[in-house]
């Protein structure tokens, strides 16, 4: 066992889940990282036969790294587990679930070695994208607590939405506000003139 110090960043995401229905969701890797706004996926590969490791590759745009590794979740409780990587200066990432006042609280950290463990590796490959992913699943959570309910809302976010590129979302996002506004505007010249009528 390595007993060297650690450094850690972590973000806490407060939602309205109840914790079992949390942690249901944070099991779903795939999903949970694809989420991340930062993370150009180019593969993500289940373990063959339903295990829990998989395999992705991704550009992290937080800091400009192509990374491409194996993530294998340690066995732990459903409300808090571990995930392993098999290379880069990321050794791992926890995710903690805890009750909260109107649902749960999610705490994600990323674990590094110590700046003395690290010695010379490069620490240009640390991920900047954390607080952006915790804003990014708060916001998920939300909209999926008021939409959820509806099947062609779940169909959409994990058929279409999920799988897109971020750079893809951002601009799906400016067109479907672009059409809105012309709806809009169309809708207001037709009440002018059928007022001026």
């Amino acid at each position: 066992m390595n007993d060297s110090p650690l450094d850690a960043a972590w973000v806490i995401v407060d939602t309205a889940l109840p914790p079992t229905r949390l942690a249901e969701f944070c099991r779903d890797l795939e999903r949970l990282y694809r989420i991340n706004p930062y993370l150009e996926f180019r593969y993500w590969r289940p373990a063959p036969h339903g295990g829990a490791e998989a395999a992705g590759a991704w550009r992290n745009h937080s800091n400009g790294r192509d990374f491409e590794l194996r993530l294998t979740p340690a066995p732990g409780s459903p409300e808090d587990y571990t995930v392993h990587f098999d290379r880069g200066i990321k050794q791992s990432a926890r995710f903690e679930i805890t009750p909260a006042p109107g649902g749960s609280r999610l705490k994600i950290t990323d674990i590094y070695p110590g700046e003395a463990a690290a010695g010379a590796r490069d620490t240009a490959e640390v991920d900047r994208s954390l607080h952006a992913w915790g804003v990014a699943l708060q916001d998920y959570l939300r909209r999926d607590a008021r939409w959820g309910g509806f099947a062609i809302w779940r169909w959409y976010m994990r058929q279409v939405w999920v799988p897109m590129k971020p750079a893809a979302r951002r601009i799906t996002f400016i067109i479907l506000l672009v059409t809105l506004a012309e709806l809009a505007l169309s809708a207001l010249v037709l009440a002018i003139y059928w007022i001026e009528r």
